[in-house]
């Protein structure tokens, strides 16, 4: 790990202007939060050529009012050390900058998953960085098995997926791999960062303005260490480093902290007593699980809600999105009271939120997001270990653990919700990771890093991204309040805003404008 000499931006703010915000600010967040919550669009044809549309360019380049863009597909090895699995069709598509004379720069963004899409939602990424589009290129590749890029299908669809049992889920991955054999090597964030690479060379772009959300934050430092001398500086929102823990202790100790935060500011709901039901319900879970029926892709189906089912409630959905329409309560704010009616024996209010969650889940084909996070996440097993051992290593890692660092959850209960992690690669094959895995970061650049955290947020937590600062020599940190995953996700522009002057200027600038952003409303809890 690199030397580390980075500021925190809340409590050491420069002397810049005020990055400005209006209405339009406002707007930016909101398309961003349209960007950053739909999944991909499986219904999208796979990029393997580049049929002439208008003015030349491929049928599917979007337009974006006021700007040019400029479409292309490049065939890429599928796995660069073996040529017999031939090549894969990788698209981009470039929005100019609206001004007159030459670009400052060009912006590379990736929104997360593994799996986001970018080229079909083009008009909202613009609207998202309409100030930074004045002067700056904006890069958009779908990555490899995604959208333009080729999808990758094996018949595992997130709803399918996130509410099996955990065992099917291992089951559902081990399928996946078998389905996707050898090719399943070719999806990693090494290859999609290669890729992007490609890209940018093809644009003539001397760097890159790396901006990563999520997945991004763990893909754009790949591409950095891969590639450094192409950097010019990053942002990285809802960030955690390379080699976080496989066990995402983090995520479960901000669970609480999160709840209470929500208590305090909002007044709603007693912080003790919060935690004290929040530990309830994981023990009621336990032992008796919720039954909760649903409607699925035109289907009745029984969900069994498992303690593991409300670790991922927690650690996914309830954080996503928050703040961006403060007066609504969402899942967050209606959590502390759901909790606290099933610690006294009432389970209507939560199977109900259950219910939304299970029957508001998307079909979108899970290929993408389980090739990347199996080859390259690092796990509590060796990877090259044969599964009886993997299994072995798995539960003495679980053993090893101090039960405090979970939380009001179980060991178990806490890693098996994780659809991106505990054990869910157990059965992934050996042939289909990845090597070397990027747990390491050894050639990062030393170029300005701005790194941006909710401090609601379960998935990414603080200590997370504060890692993910750490990673860099000189990193600016800046906890967004009463935000979640992910920090610009909030009603008044003011992280977007950050987030754009610093991608001018490689300054935080003045970040005063964090106190207005509001606090979750809570739906009052009955003391």
């Amino acid at each position: 790990m690199a030397t580390n000499t980075n500021t925190d931006a809340t409590t050491d703010p420069t002397t810049d202007p005020a990055p400005s915000r209006s209405r339009g600010g406002a707007l930016a967040a909101a398309a961003l939060a349209v960007l950053a919550t739909v999944l991909p669009l499986t219904a999208l044809a796979p990029a393997q050529a580049t049929p002439a549309g208008a003015e030349g360019k491929p049928a599917w380049c979007p337009t974006v009012p006021g700007h040019q863009v400029d479409c292309s597909t490049m065939r890429r090895p599928l796995v660069a050390d073996q040529p017999g699995l031939g090549t894969i069709g990788v698209s981009h598509a470039v929005v100019r900058h609206s001004r007159p004379g030459p670009a400052l720069g060009t912006v590379a963004l990736n929104p997360g998953g593994p799996g986001e899409t970018l080229i079909d939602r083009a008009g909202q990424v613009a609207t998202a960085l309409q100030g930074v589009l004045d002067d700056y290129d904006l890069l958009l590749l779908d990555p490899r098995g995604t959208g333009r890029s080729g999808r990758l299908p094996c018949d595992v669809t997130e709803a399918e997926y996130r509410w099996a049992p955990r065992a099917e889920q291992r089951e559902l991955v081990a399928g996946c791999a078998e389905e996707l054999g050898p090719r399943a090597r070719a999806y990693t964030s090494a290859a999609t960062a290669d890729d992007l690479d490609a890209a940018r060379e093809r644009l003539g772009a001397p760097k890159l303005v790396l901006y990563g959300l999520s997945y991004g934050t763990y893909l754009m430092p790949v591409y950095a260490d891969r590639h450094p001398e192409r950097v010019e500086k990053m942002v990285l929102s809802g960030a955690y480093p390379v080699a976080f823990d496989s066990l995402a202790r983090p995520g479960a100790q901000q669970v609480s902290l999160t709840l209470r935060r929500i208590c305090e500011r909002s007044g709603s709901c007693a912080p003790d007593t919060v935690v004290h039901d929040l530990a309830a319900v994981t023990e009621r879970l336990r032992a008796r699980p919720l039954k909760v029926t649903a409607t699925v892709g035109g289907e009745r189906r029984t969900v069994l809600f498992t303690e593991d089912k409300l670790a991922n409630l927690m650690y996914e959905p309830a954080t996503r999105g928050i703040g961006l329409y403060p007066g609504e309560p969402g899942l967050l704010g209606a959590l502390p009271a759901a909790l606290h009616a099933l610690a006294a024996g009432d389970e209507r209010a939560l199977a109900e939120l259950v219910r939304g969650e299970v029957e508001g889940t998307g079909t979108e084909d899970q290929a993408s997001f389980l090739a990347v996070t199996c080859n390259d996440y690092v796990r509590a097993w060796d990877p090259d270990a044969p599964p009886a051992e993997r299994r072995r290593q798995y539960r003495a890692a679980l053993a090893a653990t101090d039960p405090a660092d979970f939380g009001a959850f179980s060991a178990k209960g806490w890693a098996e919700g994780q659809t991106d992690g505990g054990d869910n690669c157990l059965d992934w094959p050996r042939r289909g990771t990845a090597r070397p895995q990027p747990t390491e970061l050894r050639h990062l650049p030393d170029v300005p890093v701005l790194v941006l955290s909710g401090d609601l947020d379960t998935n990414t937590p603080e200590a997370n991204s504060r890692q993910s600062a750490a990673q860099f020599r000189h990193s600016s940190f800046v906890s967004v309040p009463n935000s979640g995953h992910l920090p610009e996700m909030e009603s008044t522009g003011c992280a977007v805003a950050i987030s754009g002057h610093f991608i001018r200027t490689g300054r935080v600038g003045d970040t005063s404008c964090l106190v207005q952003v509001p606090p979750v409303r809570v739906v009052p809890v009955p003391r």
